[in-house]
This record gives structure tokens, C-alpha cells and sequence, in this order.
């Protein structure tokens, strides 16, 4: 048994960082940069006003001013601001040579035809100037950025329409045992319902990953290979749950071994999660997790993750907010590093009534996850701690 900063070492240091791919703006969203990205233009690419108004010379906002213009955004003015002049000018709309300022429009008045008096106090300069924002050459996103919205939005204005990113990781997902039937059917006695593989496929849809099922491998060495076989034909990561502790029938770590991967631990000092098997065979990673629901799924989030972000280079940091505990803990047991899930109130985190890792219902109102490490038995109300966010 290894510890858990042992099993996150080794699951980083396996993995091997997939290819290249390129992808158009709209479907970039959620995926991995494999590249630095340049703005190949300044930005603003002009002197602009930032308001709607009247673009004019300081020195002169004391007197009436002539209207000569009005300048729409998009348009390039065609007279020059001089003494006693201004244009009327819209929000993001090119600055006339010779004005300085744009006076807000709430803080003018008509003074006449084609003139308007300045009514307010010192007005702010109320213009974007060129470049401002962005040199031309400027590195606007790093390599190893997840592309959510607002980078869509800076690559879009850097003139980057198919930018490079790293390929999709795809994960194949096998239930095991012999008692699992499917959600849509009914549930015969000693039968229970495969909660774990759809849960599964949700976390690595959320992960930016495309998700495989290839359905239920029955409680014997034969189907487990068959199923295994079958995965990695298409996958990048395979996740297996059940049969993966010390049963009778649980023959998922031989059948691993058998199926030419190499095991790199099989068994971590955590809590939930203390069976979970981690095998490399070439490109190929496989985890074997717990059969039950909060250890399949604290996993998937602590160490399929980290795999997940190696493979593609990501540099994104998981969500993690330090925070007092709102409440006292206190456990019998310290021999393995435990997750508690925690719910977060008031700028506090308080542990949810948790029964073990057969409640993944304790999971739904969660917020995250602290760690409690091995020789630790209570956490004092006040005590600030790591809260990993879900």
C-alpha cells in the first residue's frame, strides 16, 4: 500500500502527452491549447471613444463647440477637430484627428444649431487608446490554457481561427459484476442498479473528455478481458469499477496483469478508495476503481484528473479555496488519508453527514472536499482548510 502523494506522483509521472490537433473557433470550447497564441493586431487598433458624445480639444470645452460630424463606430472621420470644433461621436467609434477628449452626451447641452455647451466638471478623457490592451506580437494565451468562453472571445479578436489544441482524451468505461442491472430495467432480488458507470460518464464529459461505455463485464476473467480488449481499441483511458478488492470473485487485477498491462500500485492508504489499481501498457492507462459509488467518484476527481490534465498539458490549477472549518471533526481511525465531503456556508466549510463510501448521496449538496491526513483524528472548529471545489 502506497500513500496518496505516492499515487498522484506516479500517475503524473506516467503519462505521456498526447498529439496535436487543430480545431475551428466554434468547437475549441474545452479543450487544451497546445500552443502559445500572438495577437497579430493591437488592440484597440485605433484611438476610440469609449463613450457616446462629442470628441473635441480639452483646451476648448470652456467655449461652444461647432458640430462639424457624427461619427458612427466603424466609420473613419473626415474632418480634423480644430479650435472651437467637435464631432459627435458613438461608443467604440474612431477617434477624429486633433480631439483629445470625448465629452459624455448627459454632459452637454444645445447652445445653438450645430452647437453644444459642456455642462459637467473636469471630464475624464473618455477614450480606449491604441494598443492600449495589446501590442501586435503580444502573447494573449499560453499552451496548456483550457479554452473556456472569454478565451474564445481573445482568440477570436487575435485573429485565430483554428487554433491548436491537444487532442481529446477518450475514456472507456467498463462496469463489472454479476449483481449490476442497467437503470431503465427492472431490479430483481439480490440485484442492484449500475449507478457507477453513468456517473462516470458524467465526470468525464465534465472533464472536456469524450465518453465510451462499453456496458457490463460479467464476474469472470473472461468477460473482464473481453471488455478490456474491446476499449482499448478506441481509448486513451479505461476505468474499470468492482472486483478490484481481495473477493472471491474479484478478478480485476489479475486480468489486468493478463491482459499486458503493467500494474503500478493497487492499493493507496485513502479513505474512500483504498483498492484502486492504476496499469500503463504502452499509451494506454487504466484505473481500476472501487465498486462503490463515493470511491469511484473522489477518485475520478483526485487522480483520473490529474491524468487527464497531464495527457493534454494542461497548466490550469484545480479549484482549491482555503477556508476555516465550521464546525469540530473528529475520527476513530487514522491510518489512511481521508476525503470528507463539505458543504460551504457563510465563508465556512462544514462536513456533510457522511456514512461511507456507499453514500454518494452525502455528495449531492456537496461543494467539495478536504483531506484529513493519516494520523489525524479531529479538526477543530476555526482550523483553516484546503476545500478542493467540485
Amino acid at each position: 500500500m502506497i500513500t496518496f502523494e505516492e499515487a498522484t506522483a506516479i500517475v503524473a509521472g506516467a503519462a505521456k502527452v498526447l498529439p496535436v490537433d487543430s480545431v475551428n473557433l466554434p468547437e475549441c470550447n474545452g479543450r487544451i491549447l497546445a500552443a502559445d497564441v500572438f495577437s497579430d493586431m493591437d488592440m484597440p487598433p485605433f484611438d476610440k471613444s469609449a463613450v457616446d458624445g462629442f470628441a473635441c480639444r480639452r483646451q476648448d470645452i470652456t467655449n461652444p463647440l461647432l458640430i462639424l460630424e457624427t461619427i458612427a463606430a466603424g466609420q473613419v472621420p473626415s474632418t480634423v477637430i480644430g479650435l472651437n470644433e467637435c464631432s459627435r461621436i458613438m461608443t467604440g467609434a474612431m477617434l477624429p484627428k486633433g480631439a483629445d477628449t470625448v465629452l459624455m452626451v448627459e454632459h452637454t447641452e444645445m447652445a445653438g444649431p450645430d452647437l453644444i455647451r459642456y455642462t459637467g466638471n473636469a471630464p475624464a478623457t473618455n477614450i480606449c487608446f491604441l494598443a492600449e490592451d495589446i501590442h501586435r506580437g503580444d502573447k494573449v494565451l499560453s499552451a496548456g490554457t483550457r479554452i473556456r468562453p472569454q478565451h474564445v472571445a481573445v482568440l477570436a479578436s487575435a485573429g485565430c481561427w483554428s487554433p491548436k489544441v491537444r487532442t481529446k482524451p477518450v475514456i472507456g468505461i467498463i462496469s463489472t459484476g454479476d449483481e449490476l442491472v442497467e437503470p431503465g430495467e427492472k431490479v430483481p432480488a439480490g440485484k442492484i442498479r449500475n449507478s457507477n458507470a453513468w456517473q462516470l460518464i458524467a465526470q468525464a464529459q465534465n472533464a472536456d473528455c469524450i465518453a465510451r461505455y462499453f456496458g457490463i463485464a460479467q464476474d469472470t476473467p473472461e468477460s473482464t478481458h473481453k471488455k478490456i480488449v474491446q476499449a482499448e481499441e478506441e481509448c486513451d483511458i479505461i476505468l474499470l469499477t468492482g472486483g478490484v478488492s481481495m473477493g472471491d470473485f474479484d478478478y480485476v487485477p489479475d486480468v489486468i496483469k493478463q491482459s499486458g498491462y503493467k500494474t503500478l500500485f493497487q492499493s493507496i492508504a485513502v479513505q474512500p478508495g483504498k483498492p484502486s489499481v492504476f496499469a500503463v501498457k504502452e499509451n494506454k492507462y487504466l484505473f481500476g476503481l472501487p465498486g462503490n459509488p463515493v470511491s469511484s467518484f473522489v477518485q475520478f476527481e483526485l487522480l483520473v484528473k490529474l491524468l487527464i490534465d497531464k495527457l493534454t498539458a494542461c497548466i490550469d490549477i484545480p479549484a482549491i479555496v482555503r477556508l476555516p472549518l465550521g464546525m469540530d471533526y473528529t475520527r476513530r481511525r487514522s491510518d489512511r488519508k481521508s476525503f470528507l465531503p463539505v458543504i460551504i456556508r457563510m465563508n465556512e466549510a462544514f462536513p456533510v453527514d457522511y456514512h461511507g463510501s456507499a453514500h454518494i448521496h452525502a455528495f449531492v449538496e456537496a461543494d467539495g472536499i478536504i483531506a484529513v491526513n493519516i494520523g489525524g483524528t479531529e479538526i477543530k472548529k476555526g482550523t483553516l482548510v484546503d476545500v478542493r471545489q467540485l
